[in-house]
């Protein structure tokens, strides 16, 4: 497929915005990208536009290009202020298949949309599975996923219940928008699991909607998060809103929720209070029916120091995670285990659960690590012992080791992920 670069007159931007708005499409500045490449592979080309304007402020264009935009899938829509048409289709000429202009005549008109019923006035949440929309009978199935899939934390999972029940009925009467959960505890000791499993629970195909506090410490940290400030073509739009439109389950990590400032904290009071998130520009994205997560790492005695009591107040569940027992780690590796066989059967056709699963309980002293990150390391190491004598097995079996069977380990490693 080719890659194409679209150049849009200047006084056509908002214009065009609006269009591919409307066609459930937003566009976003290369910038966000260029010192945070990890944010392209959560790039979705069917919601997002990226616009290249900002690379002619960089004096090496071409290997800045190079670097970031081979990256995007082709099928990415790229755009340019055609001021910068120039120099910019010599500096890509190869990277850039072909060169085109945007027609005008090709705009969604407003008026042809089909108007959208105030109730559900933001075509993005529609996208959304939340807890809010599950029948009586999707919700058991859900929170019996939820119990099996988390581990450990028994008095939580009694007490999510209750909040989760709890919401549904009051926010059908309008009266509670978002259920937020405030968890502390050491690092490893499940609290962003929390969110990963109502994720999967709520059977989530894209990435978790997912924002690091730590990265959102300095003065300029809310125009990084909601968007930079009118007049800036292609910046508007800030992580989360990103982040949010490209999951399709209503769940949001804030993840070292301490880490940030009082800016940030003062903006997440007004979204639990109203269910909206706003964006520099005063756009709004509803996120009615959301369940926001908010971990930290903070003990109990600091949790007053550093959170406000206004944003305490708002916080639905507050909950200290503890370091999980014996019972739940061994629980935890051959859930792990199985994982891995899974994948090994379905990709490979290979069944080895029935051996691996003994061998790590057998090999792991669990009462060695405090948390499940830890455990996760020493099975890795653990695993590899494992490829190492199954590959000695296979090769004493056959000695004439066709080339499907070599190199058995290294494929495994390849679906090894966590």
């Amino acid at each position: 497929m080719e890659r194409v670069l679209l150049f849009y007159e200047k006084e056509d931007y908002y214009d065009y915005k609006d269009s591919k708005s409307l066609e459930g499409y937003s566009i976003i500045s290369i910038t966000k990208f260029i010192h945070n490449l990890s944010l392209i592979s959560e790039l979705y080309p069917e919601t997002l536009i990226v616009d290249l304007s900002a690379l002619t402020e960089y004096t090496t264009i071409q290997s800045v290009s190079e670097r970031i935009i081979y990256q995007f899938k082709p099928e990415t829509i790229l755009i340019c202020d055609k001021a910068k048409q120039e120099k910019l289709e010599y500096e890509l000429r190869f990277i850039i298949d072909r060169f085109e202009n945007i027609n005008r005549a090709s705009f969604t008109d407003k008026e042809r949309k089909i108007t959208v019923d105030t109730e559900d006035e933001n075509l993005i949440t529609k996208r959304h599975r939340k807890i809010i929309d599950l029948d009586e009978s999707e919700l058991e199935i859900f929170f019996e996923k939820f119990r099996k899939r988390l581990y450990g934390h028994a008095k939580f999972k009694d007490d999510f219940e209750e909040q989760v029940r709890t919401f549904r009925v009051f926010n059908k009467l309008k009266e509670h928008k978002i259920l937020s959960l405030f968890l502390m505890g050491e690092s490893g000791v499940g609290k962003t699991e929390v969110a990963r499993t109502i994720f999967d629970c709520l059977q989530g195909n894209k990435k978790l909607a997912k924002i690091n506090f730590g990265n959102y410490s300095n003065e300029f940290s809310l125009s990084s998060l909601i968007g930079s400030a009118r007049g800036y073509i292609g910046s508007e739009d800030g992580e989360i809103f990103m982040k949010v439109r490209e999951t399709d389950v209503g769940v949001l990590l804030i993840d070292e929720f301490e880490k940030s400032n009082s800016a940030l904290f003062n903006y997440f009071l007004e979204v639990l209070e109203s269910g909206k998130m706003t964006s520099s520009l005063g756009e709004e994205m509803d996120i009615n029916g959301f369940i926001i997560v908010f971990t930290s790492n903070i003990p109990k005695s600091d949790f007053q120091k550093r959170i406000s009591p206004e944003l305490r107040s708002r916080f639905d569940y507050k909950c200290i995670f503890t370091l999980l027992s014996d019972v739940d780690k061994r629980k935890y590796i051959e859930f792990r285990a199985k994982s891995i066989g899974k994948k090994v059967r379905s990709e490979l056709g290979i069944e080895i659960s029935d051996k691996l699963i003994p061998y790590l309980i057998s090999q792991i002293n669990v009462s060695s690590y405090k948390n499940m990150r830890d455990i996760n390391k020493e099975l890795k190491k653990e695993f590899l012992k494992f490829l190492t004598a199954y590959q000695n097995s296979i090769d004493e079996i056959d000695n004439n080791t066709s080339p499907q069977r070599t190199g058995l380990a290294k494929r495994f490693l390849s679906l090894f992920e966590y």
